[in-house]
């Protein structure tokens, strides 16, 4: 845990959505150990009725305390009974479920801040045509029921947190914590110019590709993703054809980074193009692992020698038979989401946390003496 000399803001107490209880325990062990407190965890009751309605009850007070709400939006894996039929919820029963919190919160707590891991609707951020602004929407719902402060990672596009100025908003990334777990699940790896490039799957994760180069002192390419504007498919343009601007990847190690996987259709069409242009060891290194499509794909290219490893956080939620796969490896946030909470609850600035560059170097300087 950080070095906190403030007093704290007010009493902790860390109210956990099941959608966020195995995140949530390391959490608070970690809180509850360096403050000598059996546990911060308030207890509450997340109800769900038979015809699908809802209701949260919270058991103990919370009156003056500094509260901070765990949710994870895209748990898919919680699940409940509706009308004799299981359903799993949905980023929009989820976003209920708060706001349901909020209500029962009804004011009385000193301070509310939302750690959301995953931003609510974060791929619907900006209005291309006559089209609903999920984000924003429920952004300005949570500051109008008492929300303070807004913690997430990796958001999809950070300029959303324009849509409520008078609230903070913090964007923390990843980025130390998946390199420390390349570096150790992947020691024989050569991390130098001449035998590693970072690759950025589109022009939208180029800052991301850019910022991970610089830190580990190799080159960067770029797949430009060309699409067939004319037909829509599942909501999107479909990808006519990745186009790849760069330096020469044959015989290279290739780290391909960004902010999340959904179905992995890119990463597939990347991952060949590569192996085209004589790559040796492909990683993909993403924040947040959703597998809409299933992990059948990612087993046949693990088999087949297209694809050597997947790196992505526990921030959500990923299913135990992925988690045991030999190409998965997931990168624990626990520590780092702990000492930001720490943090803020003794009213430091959490600026130090939001850049990870000092960290990375100094890990990179222990990596090469090691050597």
């Amino acid at each position: 845990m950080s070095d906190n000399n403030n007093l704290p803001y007010g009493d902790l107490a860390i109210i956990a959505l099941k959608s966020c209880k195995e995140l949530s325990g390391p959490i608070d062990e970690k809180l509850s150990r360096s403050r000598a407190k059996d546990t911060h965890l308030i207890n509450i009751d997340q109800i769900r009725f038979s015809n699908g309605e809802g209701k949260i009850v919270i058991n103990e007070s919370i009156r003056g305390k500094d509260v901070y709400i765990l949710c994870d939006v895209g748990n898919y894996g919680c699940t409940y009974k509706m009308f004799g039929f299981e359903n799993h919820m949905s980023p929009d029963d989820h976003l209920q479920d708060i706001k349901r919190v909020l209500s029962a919160i009804a004011g009385k707590a000193r301070r509310i801040t939302l750690i959301l891991p995953l931003l609510y609707a974060s791929r619907q951020h900006r209005r291309k045509g006559r089209e609903s602004l999920d984000s924003a929407l429920a952004l300005q719902e949570f500051e109008r029921l008492g929300v303070r402060d807004i913690i997430t990672f990796d958001a999809h596009d950070p300029t959303i947190q324009n849509a409520v100025p008078l609230i903070s908003f913090e964007n923390l990334h990843p980025s130390y914590k998946i390199i420390k777990a390349l570096i150790t699940e992947e020691p024989d790896l050569d991390i130098t110019v001449d035998n590693m490039v970072v690759i950025s799957p589109d022009t939208g994760a180029m800052d991301r590709a850019l910022y991970y180069s610089s830190n580990l002192g190799v080159d960067t390419g770029l797949f430009y993703k060309r699409r067939d504007h004319s037909k829509v498919v599942d909501g999107k343009n479909p990808i006519v054809q990745h186009d790849y601007l760069g330096r020469d990847v044959n015989g290279c190690n290739v780290l391909i980074v960004d902010d999340m996987i959904a179905s992995g259709q890119s990463v597939f069409d990347i991952c060949e193009e590569l192996k085209k242009r004589g790559a040796n060891k492909i990683f993909v290194a993403v924040t947040f692992a959703l597998f809409t499509s299933g992990p059948e794909k990612f087993e046949e290219y693990y088999q087949k020698g297209l694809l050597d490893r997947v790196y992505a956080t526990n921030l959500t939620y990923v299913p135990d038979n992925i988690r045991s796969s030999e190409w998965f490896r997931i990168v624990d946030m626990a520590g780092f989401a702990a000492n930001v909470i720490d943090t803020l609850n003794h009213d430091n600035s959490i600026s130090p946390l939001l850049d990870s560059t000092k960290l990375i170097q100094r890990l990179l300087k222990k990596t090469n003496e090691g050597n």
